[in-house]
């Protein structure tokens, strides 16, 4: 008899998302309803707009909605906290955003939207690029 409950580290992977295809990549601003400081996220892979607060971090992913516009997913960043993000896609240039979880220890809550602006800087690697805080 296989022992039950055995170890199996797991491997955290990038589910099928089709939204996330039909984003074009770049520079996109980002602006918050809440009125905190927007950012510009330089990207080529649009998970990034997945895990906004937990970048760089390989992270378990659970698709919890997945249509060609809208999807959400939870994931948990073992010790580094987790979230659920929303995204719907009203173009390849225009989404809505809901983000909320555990970061640091604190939580965290964004709504807003996200506007592709142009291409990435030739220097910028996949990253934020820089805070604005412009009124609308």
């Amino acid at each position: 008899m296989a022992a039950l409950g055995a170890a199996v580290p797991t491997v955290a992977v990038a589910p099928d998302v089709p939204v996330l295809g039909r984003l074009q990549d770049g520079l996109w601003e980002l602006r918050f309803r809440d009125g905190s400081p927007g950012r510009r996220v330089c990207w080529h892979d649009p998970w990034r707009l997945i895990q906004l607060e937990h970048p760089d971090l390989a992270c378990d992913r659970l698709v919890i909605e997945n249509s060609p516009d809208a999807a959400s997913v939870q994931y948990t960043c073992r010790g580094k906290g987790y979230g659920r993000t929303t995204i719907r896609r009203e173009s390849s240039q225009l989404l809505q955003l809901e983000t909320q979880g555990v970061a640091g220890g604190l939580p965290f809550v964004m709504t807003g939207e996200g506007r592709r602006v142009g291409d990435c800087p030739t220097t910028a690697r996949p990253q934020v690029v820089a805070s604005t805080s412009r009124p609308d």
